[in-house]
């Protein structure tokens, strides 16, 4: 017995699955680092010319960003504690998520403002910085996921059907060929590659790995908080303000607009608020474990 406890057991499926996972992490790091060290950034060629939807006069000042959080956390804190979905006591799930996913966008935050893939407009916010980032900036890595994991669990409860479940496996495959596939094509173009590179190796990885069970539900809760989500970005890329918050290197990133705002930001979105609702279903679920 105590020569088999030294000598240890066979790799199981397991093991072999771990290896697997592991690989595929690296190499989609790899594929990122390689262009975050070898990307060319022209420096100052921020965009401040985009499309406009309409003006609001009043987010012509320097408390429109954080106008906005405003608008995007208050009614959801508020509407936490509804008697039906009862957010508030999912806090303890989802704070950690937040700030495990939010602390490496926001290094992927630093790292591009100070290449020059894009900057803010000093006009629309308070001037308070940390590591050149505005603190408005720090918040919407808080206040985004926050809103869109309330939308998320609010479908949860009120929609029992699970409408794009018979389609969840052809979507997910879909959309991680398009978005591995839109990162190789662009690969000179630094937010584009590395954006559409990792949500396509996360979505891969995944699908490959992890529980699927909630993948539809995210899907349709995604495309629900799309609405909201133009609406804040929309005001932050310039749709609505006079010049925009955020400035974009448009060597950098796609080309292609919904109104105001980049696609490529759709799909940024996309990798933030699933990477969250990610970890926050494995803490809720090893919590009832």
């Amino acid at each position: 017995m105590k020569q088999n406890v030294l000598q240890g057991k066979e790799p199981g499926p397991k093991s072999g699955r771990r290896v697997w996972m592991i690989a595929l992490a690296a190499l989609a790091l790899l594929l990122v680092g390689a262009q975050w060290l070898g990307g060319q950034v022209a420096a100052g060629n921020l965009l401040l010319q985009v499309p406009k939807a309409g003006q609001i006069s009043w987010l012509e000042t320097r408390w429109a960003y954080f106008y906005l959080h405003i608008f995007t956390f208050v009614p959801v804190f508020a509407l936490s504690f509804d008697s039906n979905v009862h957010f508030y006591k999912k806090w303890k799930h989802l704070l950690p998520a937040i700030l495990i996913v939010g602390a490496i966008f926001i290094l992927w935050d630093v790292f591009f403002t100070a290449s020059g893939v894009w900057g803010f407009n000093h006009a629309y916010f308070a001037g308070i910085t940390l590591l050149h980032l505005p603190v408005e900036e720090w918040l919407f890595f808080f206040t985004v996921p926050f809103a869109c994991v309330f939308i998320y669990e609010c479908l949860n409860f009120y929609v029992k059907k699970d409408w794009l479940a018979p389609a969840e496996k052809p979507l997910t495959i879909g959309l991680a060929a398009v978005f591995l596939l839109t990162g190789f094509l662009f690969w000179g173009r630094l937010y584009t590659s590395t954006t559409f590179l990792l949500a396509g190796f996360f979505l891969l990885f995944h699908y490959l790995f992890l529980d699927g069970s909630y993948r539809s539900r995210f899907y349709m809760a995604y495309l629900l908080s799309l609405i909201p989500f133009l609406l804040v970005n929309g005001v932050l890329t310039g749709g609505y303000t006079r010049e925009p918050v955020v400035l974009y290197n448009p060597d950098e990133y796609l080309g292609i607009r919904i109104t105001s705002v980049p696609l490529d930001d759709a799909v940024y979105g996309f990798l933030l608020v699933f990477g969250v609702v990610t970890l926050f279903e494995r803490f809720r679920r090893r919590r009832r474990a």
